[in-house]
């Protein structure tokens, strides 16, 4: 028999296979509501970082915006502030329909095609793309998030559209929409994005044409959500791939993990690092203020405040979800001493 590649996607089906995972559970509702509580007052007020204004509809976001919703995995949420308010996904859409792409193709073929190491530079950098060999180097950054959708099914741009809509509204558990207004700012400003897609086609790195290509991308980052929808979004990665609040089967859980992995080292792009140090989990941030924070097993959270850092990273978002992965329990690496005498094998 031959050897099994640690690069080869496995021969059986996992959404079958016995579950061996270790989860744990989120603390009592209340202390949850408690926790959340502290987190918004504690940062509410906190005015560091600026709103966006490289998009020029962006700009008109109000500083003051700021919300917290946690979704476990029974679907029960906890919520407090501007979690009703719409604004543009942007970047929060990348792992989204990295995980259409790898439950279309197979996650080892879209590793292939797309990479999944980090880049350490910016989210829209072209350096990026001319220093590796492999021109795309992991879905979250622009380069290989705009290959990322140039690989969604369909044969034409409204097909493509469609599935990429489609598949991220099964993920927030209702209709997505455009924000036109976002959508014709961006259509008007993305001469970079249409760049890198040209880069990209010379290579032989994108897979349909670099205008259209561009287009679906910036419409899936122009889709109107709110905290409560990113929350119900990243609790379905939390939760095997099923919608905890609509019960439906959004990707497979084989998919799931590969998609949490490639945003716990690279969903705050050159800041990944800092943030798995601090804070434990994957998440992804996003150009309007949106951040996902996903602790698999036990649920999905979700901030909005559009002040970013440097980086293009919420400043509220950071601290809240700071100090909640903490306080819930979410770090990934967080262990205690083993208690009492060993099982037996």
């Amino acid at each position: 028999m031959a050897e099994l590649s640690m690069h080869e996607d496995l021969p059986f089906d996992e959404a079958t296979r016995p579950a061996l995972v270790s989860t744990g559970n989120l603390p009592m509702h209340t202390e949850i509501r408690r926790l959340v509580t502290e987190a918004y007052e504690l940062y509410r007020d906190d005015d560091s970082g600026a709103v966006a204004d490289y998009i020029p509809v962006l700009a008109q976001a109000s500083p003051k915006l700021f919300g917290i919703a946690v979704v476990g995995p029974w679907g029960r949420s906890f919520e407090i502030g501007d979690v009703e308010t719409h604004f543009s996904i942007q970047s929060v859409s990348k792992p989204f329909v990295f995980a259409l792409v790898c439950d279309t193709l197979g996650y080892e073929a879209a590793r292939v095609r797309l990479g999944v190491n980090s880049t350490g530079f910016p989210f829209n950098s072209l350096m990026a793309v001319e220093l590796n060999a492999e021109r795309t180097m992991n879905p979250l950054v622009n380069a290989g998030a705009i290959a990322t959708t140039s690989l969604a099914p369909g044969a034409t741009l409204e097909e493509k559209w469609a599935s990429v809509r489609e598949r991220l509204s099964m993920f927030a558990g209702r209709e997505l929409t455009i924000n036109a207004e976002v959508y014709a700012s961006e259509s008007a400003t993305n001469l970079r994005n249409q760049g890198i897609a040209h880069l990209l086609r010379s290579y032989g790195r994108l897979y349909f044409d670099p205008e259209e290509a561009t287009d679906i991308y910036t419409r899936q980052c122009s889709l109107d959500v709110t905290a409560h929808d990113l929350a119900v979004m990243a609790a379905t990665l939390a939760n095997g791939g099923v919608n905890p609040v609509s019960g439906d089967r959004v990707i497979g859980p084989g998919v799931c993990r590969r998609v949490l992995a490639v945003m716990a080292s690279a969903g705050l792009y050159e800041l990944s690092g800092d943030w798995l140090y601090q804070i434990g989990v994957p998440g992804k941030s996003g150009v309007s203020g949106g951040i996902v924070t996903v602790a698999p097993g036990k649920g999905g959270l979700a901030t909005y405040s559009p002040p970013l850092d440097a980086a293009g990273n919420s400043v509220r978002g950071q601290l809240a979800s700071k100090y909640l992965a903490e306080r819930l329990g979410l770090n990934l690496f967080a262990s205690v001493p083993a208690q009492g005498s060993p099982p037996r094998f």
